[in-house]
């Protein structure tokens, strides 16, 4: 009776950490593809990719907005099969075994949201001077 239990237990916490898995993949997906064909419309420092050099100009809020929303878009693709694939291999572990590699799985998750940030600054200095005008 108490192996059934720890079964039902852990086949839960399977299900829900390979929901809590797939947030940050498909965050990625949604915001960037609606990022990609609908940037905010307003320069806001409340939403959207906010950094000095995107907010400097209508243009340059824009095309950041473009350029990051694809990188999230195909990296979010990317990241969707590389974190629900591993998650397959944790069935029928112990809930300590799955915590653990969910959390490794989760820090890979965040290292794709972040580093897009760089690409895309060298983007936006590529593409406008420091006064925003095209280059």
């Amino acid at each position: 009776m108490l192996y059934l239990f720890q079964e039902v237990v852990g086949l839960g916490y399977w299900l829900f950490m390979l929901a809590v898995s797939l947030l940050i993949p498909l965050t990625m997906i949604i915001f960037g593809r609606h990022f990609m064909h609908n940037p905010p419309k307003d320069i806001n420092s409340s939403y959207g990719y906010r950094t000095s050099m995107s907010m400097k100009s209508r243009e340059t809020w824009d095309f950041a907005h473009r350029y990051f929303g694809k990188l999230w878009f195909i990296l979010g693709l990317i990241l969707l099969p590389l974190s629900v694939i591993p998650m397959f291999f944790l069935l029928g572990k112990s809930v300590e075994t799955i915590g653990n590699a969910s959390l490794v799985i989760m820090g890979v998750q965040l290292l794709f949201l972040i580093i897009p940030i760089f690409p895309t600054e060298a983007a936006l200095k590529k593409n406008f001077d420091q006064f925003c005008f095209r280059r």
